[in-house]
């Protein structure tokens, strides 16, 4: 039997976050560094996926499969094609920064204090959902998917609610109400979400007899599974609502705003460029795999949620005061570009979904991270609060700089070639939706370059007098994605060559073509 590689990638994290949690409690800086030792071995694992993975092999590589509730013909399967192995590296690659960006985070807050925040369980709780993530995107049953779907959830409200902004709460028990508030508000919409999935997967099991995505695909290909137009499509809605709750779109999305401004800025990265994308991703393998034609009925209305959230979302962000809660907005808008491009049903719309979520991921990593050591140092989140800030740590406010314009997709930086592809491959098929979601660009330069000016442009406040530089531990979570945003920006092809035939089936699945160029048609 071969070495069970993607087992491996997401049971190592998983069992680092028990080892994490038993560290013994005077040890904490011990439980530091065996989280992030094994978040740097889970990224080596994902590494060696990339390179055994064969863009032009089979669509789904690295399988594996074993029986797990035999009565229910429930199986452990696994599986990943381009678009999964690519988010996989996402999330190896992000943790380590993550944890490294909250070394200080789940520290006591006072030294003798009796209020002493469990470090190890902070930890542990990020390897957990790394491994849940991990797991989904390699499963290729349905079931082991939607446990896994259900089951990141508990990790990611104790993150939300025991953890919180320290800037913003310290001592401050409305601002802990706060916290609380956004930790149920985050659970209860995925949970209802999830909910209604299960549903849908209880009815996808009777019409088909299994929850194999793969026996299931093979069955509708023979031609000897069919599914009632009204069945495929209530089952397609009860999968797609649980996946726009957790992308989110408009007007699901009223979670992300409380929990990325309650949560740390290490967990708010881990909500929006990890535990989102599992949303977007499923949205690709599930709903368009299993119900093509239902994804086809649904298109017009979804393109035109997708729109109202880019426009929506960028509109909101203009008007913040608070950093993080702009930065949420802003990953709204650009969810809505995700979904936009998958049911823009072209293979340029969803190679540009596919390095959208990768590339968005990299970027909101790099600003929301920054930002957080910049609101460590004042202890406010108020964009009002600041002033001059590039002239005290002019390291922090390039960084600052260069996050935000990946973040308005400047050309030369990653998100530029995703944000092209979709509104290309969108305007192809639908041209109202793409003209309209260009306003989402102009406003994107907008709130990002308004934040850049009030923060760190400027008189220098009397706060903000001596604020101290990024640090070496900071230089060095920021410059490696930094660095990728300019490598990816300028050289995307090794993305590119891995997605690119993973979108060809997907468009296969759905029975469709790209639209012919309106000068080839005149011909």
């Amino acid at each position: 039997m071969s070495f069970p590689l993607l087992t491996a990638t997401a049971a190592l994290p998983a069992l680092g976050a028990v080892a994490t949690a038993a560290v013994p409690a005077a040890r904490r800086t011990a439980a530091k560094w065996l989280a992030l030792l094994v978040s740097v071995a889970t990224l080596v694992l994902a590494a060696i996926q990339l390179v055994r993975f064969e863009p032009g092999g089979a669509r789904y590589q690295l399988t594996e499969s074993h029986a797990w509730i035999k009565d229910f013909g429930v199986r452990y399967e696994l599986g990943v094609d381009g678009i999964g192995v690519a988010l996989i590296g996402l999330t190896a690659l992000l943790i380590p920064f993550i944890i490294a960006a909250g070394w200080h985070d789940a520290d006591p807050l006072e030294t003798h204090s009796s209020r002493w925040r469990p470090t190890q369980g902070f930890f542990a709780l990020i390897l957990a959902v790394e491994a849940m993530v991990v797991l989904s995107f390699e499963a290729t049953d349905v079931f082991l998917f939607y446990i896994l779907f259900e089951a990141m959830l508990i990790p990611m409200y104790f993150l939300i609610g025991g953890f919180g902004d320290r800037a913003h709460s310290q001592g401050d028990e409305a601002a802990a109400t706060q916290r609380s508030y956004a930790a149920v508000k985050f659970l209860l919409y995925n949970l209802v979400g999830g909910l209604i999935m299960l549903a849908a997967v209880i009815g996808l099991y009777v019409v088909a007899g299994s929850f194999s995505l793969n026996e299931i695909a093979a069955a509708r290909a023979s031609g000897s599974l069919h599914m009632a137009t009204n069945t495929e499509r209530l089952l397609f809605l009860g999968f797609f609502f649980a996946f726009a709750v957790k992308a989110p779109l408009w007007p699901l999305h009223t979670w992300l705003p409380n929990a990325m401004g309650e949560a740390t800025a290490p967990v708010a990265v881990l909500i929006t460029a990890v535990v989102d994308k599992v949303g977007t991703f499923a949205m690709l393998r599930f709903c368009l795999q299993l119900f093509p034609e239902a994804s086809k009925w649904a298109t017009p209305v979804i393109v035109v949620l997708a729109v109202i959230s880019i426009i929506y979302g960028a509109l909101l962000a203009v008007g913040q005061r608070d950093i993080k809660r702009l930065v949420a907005y802003a990953s709204i808008s650009h969810f809505g570009f995700i979904i936009m491009g998958i049911f823009a049903m072209t293979s340029q719309g969803q190679s540009g979904a596919t390095l959208y979520m990768v590339n968005h991921g990299i970027s909101t990593a790099a600003l929301m991270l920054v930002a957080g050591f910049l609101i460590s140092r004042r202890g406010s989140r108020l964009i009002s609060d600041y002033g001059g800030v590039q002239k005290v740590a002019p390291v922090l406010a390039g960084t600052f700089l260069i996050g935000g314009l990946a973040t308005l997709s400047l050309p030369g930086l990653a998100p530029f070639i995703s944000e092209f592809l979709v509104l290309v491959g969108t305007f192809s098929r639908y041209p109202v939706a793409g003209v309209v979601a260009t306003l989402g660009i102009v406003l994107a330069a907008l709130y990002v370059l308004v934040l850049y000016q009030r923060t760190m442009t400027g008189p220098v406040k009397a706060e903000i007098q001596g604020m101290p530089d990024l640090k070496v531990r900071e230089l060095l979570v920021v410059a490696p994605l930094i660095a990728l945003l300019i490598f990816l920006g300028v050289y995307p092809k090794p993305l590119t060559d891995i997605v690119n035939p993973a979108v060809r089936h997907t468009m296969s699945d759905v029975h469709k073509k790209d639209p012919n160029p309106a000068l080839e048609a005149a011909k």
